[in-house]
């Protein structure tokens, strides 16, 4: 019973100071621009942070440390490439000319971007569109992950746990917009990188043994690999997979190559940059992003690896056989090993996690519905433009019930590895159908709205084509493929099935908004 009151005062002092965060937000949002862009003169500290905790989701600490579990310390790369791609190279590559050339254009959110850029309202409505429609799924996904957690810790109904965990990032972002958002995301990022640096410490000692023994007893521990993760190249949890097997294009092609791309384009980071009035703020913030995800990324990948090492010496398991839903394997993992003080401040690492994406994501649905598509559409004058703020917060309901549908509808017994197909699948569409566009908006001047505009529809339609019918882990999952043609996947034989689409559809994006952009700007110039 005492036990269970310090869970509960633990959990009402974090949400007090949640609600506290909300309500600063709230006050000093005064305007569209407020709610959508934080006014576009945040703290440099409090942007990385919220970049950071924003980036670091539920999907990564539950989903891919549960990835981690399964696939083995392979992964790792897709720490580097966050570190190097998400950071160093979105922040210095992309954040510093996003800054500059969002403030000329008075650009407050993404679609808003591009669209201003290329001078095309039916660009900005498409990309919005896109966002609107595709991001549920992965809001679903993050919802899914701390919902898993609070059942852990609370001991209540999935049903329950998704109630309120929805109802709690739906008051501070429907009252404080961006600066709500950033506000809360700046303390959750603190509690993750402290209860990282924590777990990877209980972990070691509840093994008994240091870093260098640990890693070496999991090394020896490749003869317990299943013999049916075996026959698709797993190779041990401290191997890479077999080169050219299954495992390896999904680990590869999927979860490294998918995401640590993709997260270059995604929607809720880039609107970050906006958030700041000065290169200078966004070179501040390298250091400290790149600090928070070496730590908290790569820690639970770590943990996930090492979780079947501590099931064997306990149990005489591995991680899958011990919870058969990859998705459930580091809540469960954390709950058998540390003690309960550290599993109530685990909780609120994934609540934090999740809260922090969510956020990000309501926020940025919102925006494409209530300033991008309505803006746009409705065509407001004057007098109606005092409304925006009002329809934008409308639009975060909206998208916040679409995602709670999406997550009850899934529920809780999938055995799939949901959160982190959702995470690389919506990854994987914002890099084939928005990074060509969005970086020649940044360093090619040859770019035209009609190559960006074919690119971004090219790289759409060539992903939900392969998600749809060649890509065996979603097609097999969303049943289109089996209803049409009775078979999980056109592709029966080989590697191909396993490939993710980015692969293909990137290639494709990039080359399509070249060839159209040449041909439409000799067109132009020829008219002239």
């Amino acid at each position: 019973m005492e036990n269970d009151f310090f869970t509960y005062l633990i959990v009402m002092v974090y949400f007090l100071a949640i609600a506290f965060l909300g309500y600063l937000g709230y006050k000093k949002t005064k305007s569209s621009k407020d709610f959508l862009i934080g006014g576009g003169d945040m703290n440099p500290i409090v942007m990385s942070l919220s970049y950071g905790a924003t980036f670091i989701s539920a999907s990564a600490i539950v989903g891919f440390g549960g990835v981690a579990a399964a696939f083995g310390m392979g992964i790792q790369w897709l720490m580097f490439l966050n570190m190097f791609m998400g950071v160093v190279i979105a922040f210095i590559v992309f954040g510093r000319p996003t800054r500059r050339i969002g403030a000329k254009l008075h650009a407050a959110s993404f679609a808003q971007f591009l669209g201003s850029y290329y001078g095309s309202s039916k660009i900005r409505v498409f990309v919005a569109a896109i966002i609107f429609i595709c991001m549920p799924l992965y809001a679903a996904a993050v919802l899914r992950g701390g919902v898993f957690c609070m059942q852990q810790v609370l001991g209540i109904d999935f049903e329950l746990a998704l109630l309120v965990f929805t109802i709690v990032v739906a008051s501070y972002v429907i009252a404080g917009g961006m600066k709500g958002v950033m506000y809360t995301d700046a303390l959750q990022a603190v509690i993750m990188f402290v209860c990282m640096a924590i777990l990877v410490v209980g972990v070691y000692s509840s093994l008994g043994m240091g870093f260098s023994e640990a890693n070496r007893a999991l090394e020896e521990m490749a003869d317990k690999v299943p013999e049916n993760l075996a026959a698709i190249g797993h190779q041990g949890w401290t191997a890479m997979p077999r080169f050219g097997s299954q495992q390896w294009y999904t680990l590869v092609t999927s979860l490294i190559m998918g995401v640590g791309i993709g997260c270059l384009a995604q929607p809720q980071l880039v609107v970050r940059f906006m958030t700041v009035n000065s290169t200078k703020k966004l070179n501040q913030g390298v250091v400290i992003g790149c600090l928070f995800l070496v730590v908290t990324v790569g820690v639970i990948y770590h943990v996930g690896a090492l979780s079947n090492l501590y099931f064997w010496q306990t149990e005489g398991k591995i991680s899958l056989d011990m919870v058969e839903a990859s998705d459930k394997i580091i809540p469960f993992f954390i709950g058998q090993v540390m003690p309960k003080w550290f599993v109530v401040i685990f909780m609120l690492c994934i609540l934090s996690a999740s809260l922090s994406t969510l956020s990000a994501q309501f926020h940025t649905m919102a925006a494409a519905a209530g300033a991008d598509i309505y803006g746009v559409v409705i065509k407001e004058d004057e007098k109606k433009k005092s409304k925006t703020t009002l329809m934008i917060r409308v639009a975060v309901l909206i998208s916040i019930l679409i995602s709670f549908v999406i997550c009850f509808v899934i529920g809780e017994s999938s055995e799939s590895p949901i959160i982190a197909i959702s995470t690389s699948l919506f990854m994987g569409i914002c890099a084939s159908a928005f990074l060509p566009s969005y970086f020649c908006a940044l360093y090619w001047k040859g770019a035209t709205k009609q190559g960006a505009y074919a690119s971004m529809w090219v790289g759409l339609i060539v992903t939900i084509l392969l998600v749809l019918f060649i890509h065996v882990k979603e097609s097999s999952v969303l049943g289109v493929c089996r209803s049409l043609f009775g078979t999980d996947t056109l592709v029966t034989d080989g590697m191909l099935k396993f490939v993710d689409p980015i692969i293909f559809a990137f290639p494709l994006s990039c080359l399509t908004i070249f060839v159209v952009s040449k041909i439409t700007a000799k067109k132009s110039a020829g008219e002239d």
